[in-house]
């Protein structure tokens, strides 16, 4: 059960949060839209909220994307590259992620400290605290960490059995 959970959730856990954020922005908007033209009314944070929402929908996507190999990079090269050689720049391209996700996480895990202890509230309303916002970024890149950690292990598994690497990929599946 518990196995099956966590297969589940490394699957999907990045298209749930997608999903909902998506949901969430494009029902505040829709919602909004229609009470401003027809009531002459618009909520206060309806201008706010769903670009809060949009940072978790931003950086929960760039770790989908780096789970599914589908971020940019400079694949013409790397396919004339020789096996050793597309190895090695798939483990630096481990490295920039790791050294990156690294200064992100530590001056946005500030950014969200500073937040609360300020006791920030969203624009608009009386009780949404903008950290509960502020945290998909940290969160997004921990995430993304994790994600990098599986291709370079999945990469690493591949180079050691002589493998064809995963240099080129599509957006669209295979």
């Amino acid at each position: 059960m518990v196995k099956s959970t966590l297969k589940w959730l490394d699957e999907n856990i990045e298209k749930c949060f997608i999903l909902v954020s998506y949901s969430a922005m494009g029902s505040i908007i829709f919602v909004q839209v229609i009470l401003r033209f027809f009531f002459k009314y618009q909520s206060p944070w309806s201008t706010t909220i769903p670009i809060y929402l949009f940072l978790w929908l931003t950086w929960i996507g760039a770790s989908y994307n780096a789970k599914q190999r589908t971020h940019l990079r400079f694949n013409e090269l790397r396919e004339r590259l020789s096996y050793n050689a597309q190895y090695a720049c798939l483990v630096l391209d481990a490295v920039v992620w790791y050294l990156f996700s690294a200064v992100v996480i530590y001056f946005t895990a500030q950014q969200v400290q500073l937040s609360y202890d300020n006791f920030s509230i969203v624009e608009g309303t009386d009780d949404v605290m903008q950290w509960w916002f502020y945290t998909a970024v940290p969160l997004a890149f921990s995430l993304l960490v994790f994600r990098v950690t599986q291709n370079l292990w999945e990469d690493t598994k591949a180079f050691l059995a002589k493998k064809p690497l995963i240099i080129t990929t599509s957006m669209f599946g295979d």
